[in-house]
């Protein structure tokens, strides 16, 4: 598959570049910044660009592209400009009808107590610092919810992300946390990108949101 992935040189970005390339999909990496997108290793088309300062490059570098990976996340105090980010790759996938598979936040996932609170109700769960960032994937939920013109499917992390080995095993779910036997949700970036890689190749089902965590902690850091 032609893919190409917004947000390139983040956390999750990167691994799903690497992710891309090792299944053999031919990669197009997009990020604001030309200095970090040259780091990234593997036989990739490197794209710099900014979507909010171009209403229309979206569009343009979407079009004749198989599917778009957006793994886009504004820098710290910029956090409100994620909702943007995000209607921009919609307009794109609306204009040219290439499927959206967009990187979402745990923010509006129940937690697995039972308790009916969510990431982001919960009372004390989430650090002050983070609460930003939280708020505005909530947002970026909402815009979802209210658009059905592109097609969309948004894969959300569960509570942690976490620098960890690739194991390939991972559990989908809906609306609320994925966690192991602990009670901890959590996966590594490189199990993330693969969970999003097999919804890219999977059957189509647009305007899905899912989330990925592991129901075991991996041996490596377990012991």
């Amino acid at each position: 598959m032609k893919l190409i992935i917004f947000g390139a040189t983040g956390d999750v970005g990167r691994q799903t570049v690497r992710e891309a390339l090792d299944r053999g999909h031919t990669v197009t990496a997009v990020a604001r910044s030309a200095k970090t997108l040259e780091a990234l290793p593997g036989p990739l088309t490197r794209v710099t660009a900014d979507l909010l300062a171009d209403d229309g490059a979206a569009a343009t570098l979407v079009s004749g592209q198989d599917a778009v990976i957006g793994a886009l996340r504004p820098p710290a105090g910029h956090e409100p400009d994620l909702v943007r980010l995000t209607e921009a790759l919609l307009v794109a996938g609306e204009k040219t009808g290439v499927p959206l598979f967009i990187t979402g936040g745990a923010a509006t996932l129940k937690l697995a107590d039972g308790s009916g609170h969510t990431v982001l109700s919960a009372p004390d769960f989430l650090p002050e610092s983070v609460r930003p960032i939280a708020e505005a994937c909530a947002a970026q939920d909402a815009l979802l919810d209210r658009v059905k013109t592109a097609n969309w499917t948004c894969l959300r992390p569960p509570a942690m992300l976490l620098h960890g080995p690739r194991t390939g095993n991972y559990a989908l779910g809906s609306d609320t946390l994925v966690t192991d036997a602990q009670g901890q949700s959590q996966i590594s970036y490189a199990d993330f990108a693969v969970a999003m890689l097999d919804l890219v190749e999977g059957p189509a089902r647009p305007h899905r949101k899912a989330t990925a965590g592991w129901r075991a902690v991996p041996q490596a850091l377990a012991g």
